[in-house]
C-alpha cells in the first residue's frame, strides 16, 4: 500500500515539474549552440572566411617599400601616422603594409622561424630585408595592419591570438609552401605583405602574396 501510495506521489510530482517548466528538451554535448544562439568560435573557419579580403585590402594599402625606406630616411616611426596602423588604435606597435621587388640573397631554414634575405631592387640603403618563411612566424602585423578587422569584433584575446595564428597557417600554406623557398635563392621576386616596426636597422616582413619571376 505505501508503495503504491509513493509511486503516485512521484508521479505526481514529475506531471507537476513539466506543466510548471514545460518540455525539457535534451542538448548533446558540443551542439548547445543551438539552443542558446552561440556558436563556438573557429579561427580557422574565420579566417578562411576573410583570407581573399585580407589579401585584397593589404595589397590596396601597401606602398612600395623601396619610396618608403628613401622618405623614411632612416626613421621608420616617422611615417606612422602617413602609412602605419597602431595594434591599439592610437598607441601600441606600428604596422605598415608593403610592396616590393628583390634578388632573394639568402634562404635559411635552419630555425623554425625560417626568413629569405631580400636585397630591394634599385634602394641602397642599410637596411636588412628579410622575408618570414615559417614554419613559426613571429609577429602579429598581417592581422594588425588589416582594416577590416578589429579586436572588438572577438569576444576575448584568446580569439583575437588565434586570429593571427591561423593568418600564418594560410600564408604558409598558400603562399610560402606553394613558391618552394629552398629554390629561390638569385631568383627576382614580387611580394606583398606587413611588418611592425621594431628599430630601423632590420624590417622582417611577412609576405602575404609572393611571385617569382
Amino acid at each position: 500500500m505505501k508503495r503504491r501510495m509513493y509511486l503516485s506521489v512521484a508521479v505526481a510530482l514529475v506531471l507537476m515539474a513539466t506543466t510548471l517548466t514545460g518540455c525539457v528538451k535534451v542538448v548533446k554535448i558540443g551542439e548547445e549552440g543551438k539552443l542558446t544562439g552561440k556558436v563556438k568560435f573557429d579561427a580557422g573557419e574565420s579566417v578562411t572566411e576573410l583570407w581573399e579580403s585580407a589579401q585584397a585590402n593589404i595589397e590596396e594599402k601597401a606602398v612600395d617599400l623601396n619610396s618608403f625606406l628613401k622618405e623614411a630616411n632612416g626613421d621608420l616611426k616617422s611615417l606612422a601616422d602617413k602609412y602605419g596602423k597602431y595594434s591599439m588604435g592610437t598607441s601600441g606597435s606600428i604596422s605598415y603594409a608593403v610592396k616590393g621587388t628583390g634578388i632573394v640573397e639568402e634562404v635559411n631554414q635552419e630555425k623554425k622561424a625560417g626568413y629569405m634575405v631580400v636585397k630591394l631592387v634599385g634602394y641602397e640603403g642599410k637596411e636588412v630585408i628579410k622575408l618570414q618563411i615559417g614554419s613559426i612566424y613571429k609577429g602579429s602585423s598581417t592581422r594588425d595592419v588589416l582594416d577590416i578587422i578589429n579586436f572588438g569584433d572577438y569576444t576575448n584575446q584568446e580569439e583575437w591570438a588565434a586570429i593571427s595564428k591561423e593568418l600564418h597557417t594560410m600564408i604558409h600554406t598558400n603562399v610560402i609552401t606553394a613558391n618552394k623557398p629552398e629554390n629561390l635563392i638569385g631568383k627576382t621576386i614580387d611580394f606583398i605583405g606587413s611588418f611592425t616596426e621594431s628599430g630601423n636597422d632590420e624590417l622582417l616582413i611577412t609576405p602575404i602574396k609572393l611571385t617569382v619571376k
